[in-house]
């Protein structure tokens, strides 16, 4: 007759019975976030395991599968929803820690956020847009102190110059008194060079803002951990 085991022998995959020193979250109130490693830390958001697998189990072995936090990041929410121990709730949860994750880096300092030159523009925007499996075409709105006073998204998918109309990204610069704007928009391919369609719409557009007297400061494409500026290379005025 096989041996009957209490509730603490049959779910020692469960956290909850590990020594506390091991347990994620009681090691990251003891020791701090830096003490964990990967996997702990999704094994926080995870939460819970499954009837076999421990939340750090199951973390352990998203990353044994994709290999490192950032390429984890960039699955869809359908491919993490089949995962096993996964399911619809802790995808949502994972995604949108990767996607604060994403707006942190982005930010800086409140006396540092004067956009001066389009390293600025990329310190800032290259964390949001290089994982993108699509492209976004962006107008960052500047008041008189160069400040970015707002953001807007312009289209999502192909970039065109049918999709990017000149009355679309200048709306909003009328309407917030924008002094100047800078163009932004993603290569998911990362391919670090201006399409022939990148010029035209930068063309149609830098000559929109003469017209409006808002001038286009800039047009920078985020190219993987790269960026591409027309204005570094000459091509505003051609």
């Amino acid at each position: 007759m096989r041996k009957k085991t209490t509730n603490r022998e049959d779910g020692l995959h469960v956290i909850k019975y590990w020594p506390e020193g091991e347990r994620p979250r009681e090691k990251l109130v003891a020791r701090g976030t830096d003490a964990l490693s990967d996997a702990e830390l999704l094994a926080i958001l995870i939460n819970a395991g499954t009837g076999k697998e421990s939340a750090l189990d199951i973390a352990r072995a998203l990353l044994a599968r994709h290999g490192n936090l950032r390429a984890l990041s960039l699955r869809p929410l359908a491919e993490l929803c089949r995962f096993s121990g996964i399911g619809i709730a802790r995808a949502v949860t994972l995604l949108a820690a990767f996607e604060l994750g994403r707006r942190h880096a982005a930010i800086r300092e409140e006396g540092d956020v004067i956009i001066g030159s389009p390293e600025d523009v990329a310190h800032r925007y290259i964390p949001r847009l290089r994982d993108l499996q699509h492209e976004r075409f962006m107008v960052l709105l500047l008041n008189n102190a160069g400040r970015i006073v707002r953001e807007c998204v312009i289209s999502e998918g192909i970039v065109n110059a049918s999709l990017v109309h000149p009355r679309e990204v200048f709306r909003a610069a009328v309407t917030e008194l924008a002094s100047s704007v800078i163009l932004l928009h993603n290569h998911p391919s990362g391919v670090r060079e201006a399409s022939r369609e990148d010029h035209l719409i930068t063309k149609q557009l830098v000559e929109a803002g003469r017209l409006m007297d808002i001038p286009v400061h800039d047009h920078i494409i985020v190219c993987g951990s790269n960026y591409v500026s027309f204005a570094e290379n000459g091509w505003l005025e051609s």
